[in-house]
């Protein structure tokens, strides 16, 4: 197998690690989207110990943290290292409508699923349309 030198993309991939090498948290990639009576978050996790990931609540911030740790090998010469490591934080703030009592998680698979729950309050429903004759029959009968 040859390889052919590019400079550019060698200089990419420097620039690249150096930049990952901030002290900061890194992101984690996720989707969130309604699916009826909860809110379904799902965010990507591959290669995080399930020991390490960390859901809480305060108020009204869900903050999801998970620690990748760096395999280290002795004798070994790395070729290519583009996996983050280190800390992965992500912080969402919630709406009032959250019944934040009965947030869930589960981790299968490198993927965190948590389910958030709306409130009771705020879920939709019907509101029923008095006449005016139910209102006056309401009326007899309470006098």
């Amino acid at each position: 197998m040859s390889m052919i030198f590019d400079p550019f993309r060698e200089l990419d991939r420097v620039a690249a690690s150096l930049l990952d090498r901030r002290e900061s948290p890194r992101v984690m990639p996720m989707d969130l989207y309604r699916d009826g009576d909860h809110y379904v978050l799902t965010a990507d996790l591959p290669g995080i110990d399930p020991g390490s990931v960390d859901v809480d609540v305060d108020g009204q911030l869900l903050t999801i943290r998970a620690e990748r740790t760096a395999r280290s090998q002795e004798g070994v010469q790395w070729l290519a290292r583009e996996r983050g490591t280190g800390s992965f934080l992500r912080q969402l703030t919630l709406g009032k409508d959250i019944d934040t009592e009965h947030i869930s998680a589960h981790y299968e698979n490198g993927v965190l699923s948590v389910m958030i729950p709306v409130a009771e309050k705020a879920k939709p429903r019907k509101i029923e349309i008095a006449t005016s004759s139910e209102r006056s029959e309401a009326a007899e009968v309470s006098a």
